[in-house]
């Protein structure tokens, strides 16, 4: 039996884990590098990206403000989250407030400086990216459609930073980022059909509190078929490798959706359609491999 100090230890390490959403952030990081390596980059050689200490700083500067962005949301959606997810709400209730706001700072500054050694243009730009979480948290996200676009464009500003630095400015890069963004959309607006009743009592103004759920599942389908769009496009007209593959499987999976979403009436089931979604959204990031197959058995396996 370990000493209570010990255990308290523990759980409050585990809130923080919890608050900072730290599976979420090295998900992030592997698309990132994923991203440079098959998609940004993939005429320099694997040594020179994998190993580019200026790739590894904006990396972490991401981390960092990202960690930072999920602290501050916490911060601000307390009371919220005690309705729509009880059990986190308790865990993350383990770290003061206080410690919370520290641990904001800190990781804000942390990742700003580091991005400074990059150039002043980047520092600058982590900066942005800090306040444009600050102000999503504060205020926009309590707005609808603004909060949610804004919430989905923040999460692939990260993947923005590697872009700027490679300076690739191809279409399919652009393709593959419409495709990621209206699926963090939609999933957006699944959140709020999920933290429904959160978001009344806390006089949210999203789109499922203003409009209903049945607009709000007319906007979600809207997004899904548009997201068919550039996957159609990256199948038919792009060299994307055995990642053409995961296009296919991804445009069946979405009709799917799209069938489940017109029958969902309840929060577990909105809580399915979330986790069809980022499931979506994970096995894309793994699904990069698949772009050059023969770099991944000659170098990785």
């Amino acid at each position: 039996m370990l000493p209570r100090r010990t255990r308290l230890l523990l759980l409050k390490s585990l809130s923080l884990i919890s608050i900072v959403r730290g599976y979420n952030i090295l998900v992030i990081a592997l698309a990132q590098y994923l991203a440079a390596i098959f998609i940004m980059a993939p005429d320099l050689p694997l040594r020179d990206v994998v190993l580019d200490p200026n790739l590894l700083v904006l990396v972490l500067s991401s981390a960092l403000v990202i960690a930072g962005g999920y602290i501050i949301n916490s911060f601000y959606d307390s009371e919220k989250d005690l309705i729509n997810k009880p059990r986190k709400s308790m865990l993350d209730r383990l770290v003061p407030q206080r410690v919370k706001i520290q641990a904001y700072f800190v990781l804000n500054l942390l990742g700003v400086l580091l991005a400074s050694y990059v150039s002043f243009r980047a520092a600058l730009f982590f900066a942005a990216y800090v306040f444009g979480i600050w102000l999503y948290s504060h205020r926009l996200k309590k707005i609808a459609f603004v909060g949610n676009f804004v919430s989905a464009t923040l999460a692939i500003t990260p993947f923005f930073a590697i872009f700027v630095y490679y300076k690739n400015f191809e279409a399919v890069i652009f393709v593959h980022a419409l495709f990621l963004f209206l699926l963090i959309l939609s999933r957006e607006l699944i959140k709020d059909m999920e933290n429904l009743a959160g978001d009344l009592a806390q006089n949210y103004q999203t789109i499922a509190v203003r409009f209903g759920l049945r607009f709000s599942k007319g906007c979600i389908t809207l997004l899904v078929l548009l997201a068919l769009v550039p996957a159609a496009l990256l199948i038919a007209y792009f060299d994307v490798g055995l990642m053409y593959l995961y296009f296919i499987a991804t445009s069946l999976l979405l009709l799917l959706f799209l069938v489940l979403l017109w029958q969902a009436t309840s929060k577990k089931q909105f809580v399915w359609l979330h986790n069809i979604l980022k499931f979506i959204i994970v096995s894309g990031v793994f699904g990069i491999l698949l772009i050059d197959v023969d770099l991944v058995l000659a170098r990785f396996v």
